[in-house]
């Protein structure tokens, strides 16, 4: 039976029965796992062999978040940063070259900088506008793209589709960032993906109280990312899965309310005498808005914005120390709203985009959208004195 995507959030990776009926399977805490006899234990034939190699409780969630993807398997690891770094280690080698987007997660561009070099990986970034036009970068040793939309804070969408069939024709392995859509608003491994990458401490966990990474892979990556999982001793504490385990339960109601308060307050922002540019891919003068229509179902709550042409860093500060709702704090994802400053001034390589301009990252939380203006209605009316 096909399921719409609630339901699938609902019963993904559950199985009562196997548990006494308990709607939630169990919070194992386990290192050695005992075998009946020799030859279970030399035949591999029992399913759980050791704690770090799984639990009922990891298995869970893994379960889970293969179903929501589309994946063939898919494995946890202890941070969003963790995952990606798995993922990109599992399809890479001495003498590869790889492209990522000039997008990407700052500290995905710290490990790929400051990691992969030292593995004998050439790391060459790429304009997020390039869609097929990716393949004048490629060269023979060119084995991986790495794709991140929209980018963590500057917001612009990337042709998933044309950059995954360019890369297909050299057998390059395509690697997704899907933190800001969740599995539930973007399935990459449909749009031609290989691995598809989440911080669940953002919204699978959902309420900043847990670390959390998962790495979903299709049938071709999948061998390569669970034998280099194992060889890594890659484990989460069955207490941070448990955590994600419930979040998940409640992803959809959080995002369509972290969605709709979003665009409330966008809505009101856009019409404010000191914000200029708004990065938000899901509005409809947004550059990137036909690639988000076409490829996601849903948006979620970070977005950004531009004051408008001199304003000051101290502006932006004090902008930002007015703010009573909204915390001042790194990650995002939970209940609550959060804002940091944006400094994009040498962050690229390959683009240059609001170089010199004075930005402000927002997460729109649960919170009433009305208490949120009058919150950036003040923090706006204190840095920008009539």
């Amino acid at each position: 039976m096909s399921l719409k995507p609630d339901t699938k959030l609902m019963h993904a990776g559950r199985d009562p029965q196997a548990f006494h009926g308990f709607v939630n399977p169990p919070v194992v805490h386990a290192s050695t796992v005992l075998y009946p006899d020799v030859e279970t234990m030399i035949g591999g034939k029992q399913a759980y062999s050791y704690g770090r190699r799984g639990t009922p409780t990891t298995n869970s969630l893994e379960a889970a978040i293969a179903e929501l993807e589309g994946a063939a398997g898919a494995k946890l690891a202890n941070s969003g940063l963790n995952a990606i770094a798995l993922a990109l280690l599992s399809c890479v080698k001495s003498g590869d070259h790889i492209l990522l987007a000039d997008t990407v997660y700052g500290p995905t561009r710290h490990f790929a900088d400051t990691v992969l070099p030292g593995f004998g990986v050439s790391v060459e970034y790429y304009d997020p506008a390039i869609a097929g036009g990716i393949k004048a970068l490629f060269r023979p040793e060119t084995t991986a793209v790495f794709v991140e939309a929209p980018g963590s804070l500057t917001f612009e969408m990337q042709d998933l589709p044309a950059i995954a069939a360019a890369a297909r024709e050299i057998d390059a392995t395509v690697l997704a960032d899907n933190t800001w859509a969740s599995p539930l608003y973007c399935q990459p491994l449909s749009l031609g993906a290989d691995l598809s990458i989440q911080a669940c401490t953002k919204y699978i966990v959902g309420h900043s109280d847990a670390m959390l990474g998962s790495i979903a892979a299709n049938e071709r990556a999948w061998p390569k990312l669970q034998a280099l999982h194992g060889a890594m001793g890659s484990h989460v504490a069955p207490d941070d899965v448990f955590l994600g385990l419930r979040g998940l339960r409640t992803l959809s109601v959080r995002l369509e309310q972290h969605r709709k308060n979003t665009l409330a307050v966008l809505d009101w922002l856009k019409d404010q005498p000191h914000v200029g540019k708004i990065r938000y891919p899901a509005l409809a003068a947004d550059p990137g808005y036909e690639i988000w229509k076409r490829d996601f179902s849903g948006s979620s709550g970070l977005c950004a914005f531009d004051f408008t042409e001199g304003a000051s860093l101290q502006q932006t500060h004090a902008f930002l120390d007015a703010l009573s709702l909204f915390g001042l704090g790194f990650s995002w994802g939970g209940f609550e709203s959060l804002a940091i400053p944006v400094r994009l001034k040498g962050m690229r390589t390959a683009t240059q985009t609001g170089e010199n301009s004075q930005s402000v990252r927002l997460h729109i939380g649960l919170e009433d959208p009305e208490d949120l203006i009058k919150d950036l209605d003040k923090a706006l009316r204190t840095a920008f004195p009539a």
